[in-house]
């Protein structure tokens, strides 16, 4: 699930923090990196889990206004459909999804309020309605219902930023390429794998884990080379008064350029032009890619950038 866009926005983070921190200890960042990686997984299964615990709330209302009825002598059934969704009961029973649960502390019990508030708005949206009023509905119908209310309502609620803010600090920058991914999760959910069905990986494979130490450590052991070079090409300012941001969003790409051969310096110079337009000033976008750009073709013609 940790893919290569997340772990550069982790690197830059991290070696602005690194900066900024009078200890320079390498050791100690590397570990922050690797741990502030392994939150944003953990992000992940929380995401997967609110799933789960807003369908839990569901059953606590049906069951209440089942007592209600019975109460009153009212005779009209309570739908399940919204509790019986077979995505979200073969998410519950997710054998991943169980263990990630025993081993952690947090969990959703103690944001019922906020729980409540998304039953509501996924309750009261047209979605809802048109599913609850099908015919009938199949796996297909109850797991597109889910992405549906995912995409819709669950990613563009700003008051989920504040929640996972307040379980983890991590979280503050995660949750917009998290959100992809859960939502790539629902969709390879298939019902004959019951329990089983495999969770996104943590990494795709050892080369993005490696890929993360070794782009970061080189970032900080050449650093002086890596900014020579950009001070060379930056023209018409002086380079101690570009943004200290787009200062490290360059180091890293030119990092990056050095130590991956296998990257095309083309996919590079994109993935650092969008962080700057994330991370720093409105015109850092322009400035960075053409710096990054002229530094490339400077060492294409040095002979020390062979791709």
């Amino acid at each position: 699930m940790i893919n290569r866009t997340l772990i550069r926005l982790k690197i830059i983070q991290l070696m602005y923090a690194f900066y900024q921190n009078g200890d320079k200890n390498i050791e100690t960042a590397e570990k922050e990196l690797l741990f502030s990686l392994s939150k944003a997984y953990d992000l992940y299964n929380y995401l997967l889990m609110l799933i789960v615990a807003i369908t839990r709330y569901g059953v606590t209302v049906v069951e209440h206004l089942e007592e209600v009825n019975k109460a009153a002598h009212i005779k009209d059934k309570v739908s399940h459909r919204f509790i019986d969704n077979k995505f979200s009961m073969q998410l519950e029973q997710n054998d991943q999804l169980e263990e990630f649960k025993k081993n952690q502390k947090r969990s959703w019990d103690n944001e019922i309020a906020y729980i409540k508030k998304m039953y509501e708005a996924i309750t009261s949206s047209d979605i809802y309605a048109e599913y609850m009023a099908m015919e009938s509905t199949d796996y297909n119908d109850d797991r597109e219902f889910w992405r549906k209310i995912y995409k819709n309502i669950i990613m563009k609620d700003e008051q989920l930023d504040d929640v996972i803010e307040d379980m983890s600090l991590y979280w503050n920058d995660d949750r917009e390429i998290v959100d992809t991914f859960v939502l790539k999760t629902i969709k390879r959910f298939d019902p004959a794998n019951g329990s089983a069905q495999e969770l996104m990986p943590e990494y795709k494979d050892i080369e993005d884990r490696e890929y993360a130490t070794r782009l970061f450590r080189r970032t900080i052991l050449n650093d002086e080379y890596y900014r020579e070079l950009i001070a060379r090409r930056v023209k018409n300012w002086e380079f101690n008064r570009l943004a200290y941001m787009d200062i490290i969003i360059m180091q890293v790409a030119v990092a990056e350029m050095l130590s991956f051969p296998n990257i095309p310096v083309s996919v590079t110079i994109n993935e650092y032009v969008e962080i700057a337009k994330w991370y720093s000033t409105p015109k850092s976008a322009g400035y960075v890619n053409g710096i990054i750009d002229a530094v490339a073709k400077q060492l294409k013609r040095e002979g020390k950038l062979a791709k």
